[in-house]
């Protein structure tokens, strides 16, 4: 597995090299790691003032000043990395070394701070998510997990998105750890507030209590039994989890509630607007909650 880990020397990136050191199982099957830093250019009026070499000791000088804590971080774990530097706009270089490295996945810690207009992200998070569709880890501010075995949730809505979470998660299962414990999570809809008038026009239920039950089970297995031989090719037997309502509420909750250390879903995100390139539930969930999102994108 080859994991891209952007770093900027903040304590966002200590959560994501934290998060690296905690998957013993991971690390036995010997991943490459690369340290990526993005330094932002000078303004041209002061490169103008500095000869080349000048301004190359100077990048170099900024790149080591991240690279250094990282560096002893990860080596006080037996952990080695590859380390990058560039010069350029951060999300776009990014997404550049995903690409070039044929990563299989970047972590990267989210500085956010409000779930408005996408921006509880962060502009560097979201600029990655709208220019690649290399699988992204978002840590904001939860632990990494104490054990190497995680509790994830995957959820699945019977698209194409859906299936390519659960794919991904079967494939790289060593990064949840030997052991690890799957909730295969659809929401259903709540069709107890379907109505019909009566002849006096006052609003009548439609549905019994048996017939909504009965339209729940019908929608749960129809989604989740398409994905199920992938969980067992991969012989993983995966706990399902049926809920009720608004999909980033109830999926929010149920990993609160449950204690997951991380949710994998497929995003419906598309294009560079901010609160789209994630997808609607993944932007209630992300806004609820300091759950880890695994998003795999399509």
């Amino acid at each position: 597995m080859k994991i891209l880990v952007p770093i900027d020397g903040s304590k966002y990136s200590e959560n994501s090299l934290a998060f690296v050191a905690s998957r013993a199982t991971l690390l036995g099957n010997n991943p490459e790691i690369e340290l990526f830093v993005a330094l932002e250019p000078l303004p041209a009026r002061a490169t103008r003032m500095v000869g080349g070499s000048s301004l190359k000791a100077y990048y170099e000088e900024e790149a080591q000043k991240i690279f250094e804590p990282a560096r002893a971080f990860l080596s006080g774990a037996n952990i080695r990395a590859k380390e990058t530097y560039v010069i350029g706009t951060p999300d776009e270089a990014i997404a550049e070394e995903a690409e070039r490295f044929g990563a299989d996945l970047i972590i990267m810690g989210s500085r956010g701070r409000t779930a408005l207009a996408g921006l509880f992200l962060g502009s560097v998070t979201n600029g990655v998510l709208a220019r690649t569709s290399t699988p992204i880890l978002i840590l904001r501010n939860k632990l990494v997990p104490e054990q190497d075995a995680m509790k994830i949730g995957i959820a699945v809505d019977g698209s194409a998105y859906g299936e390519a979470a659960v794919n991904y998660a079967v494939r790289h299962k060593n990064l949840f750890g030997e052991g690890a414990s799957f909730y295969l999570v659809n929401v259903t809809s709540d069709y107890t507030g379907a109505v019909m008038p009566d002849m006096a026009g006052m609003a009548l239920p439609a549905l019994s209590e048996n017939e909504v039950r009965e339209l729940q089970k019908k929608e749960f297995a129809e989604t989740t039994e398409p994905v199920l031989p992938l969980f067992a090719k991969a012989g993983i037997v995966p706990q399902e989890v049926c809920l009720v309502g608004n999909p980033g509420d109830e999926i929010a909750a149920f990993a609160k509630n449950e204690g997951l250390d991380m949710v994998v879903m497929g995003s419906h995100g598309y294009g560079r607007f901010k609160s789209a390139v994630m997808g609607s539930t993944a932007m209630r969930i992300a806004a609820q909650g300091d759950v880890p999102i695994l998003l795999i994108r399509l």
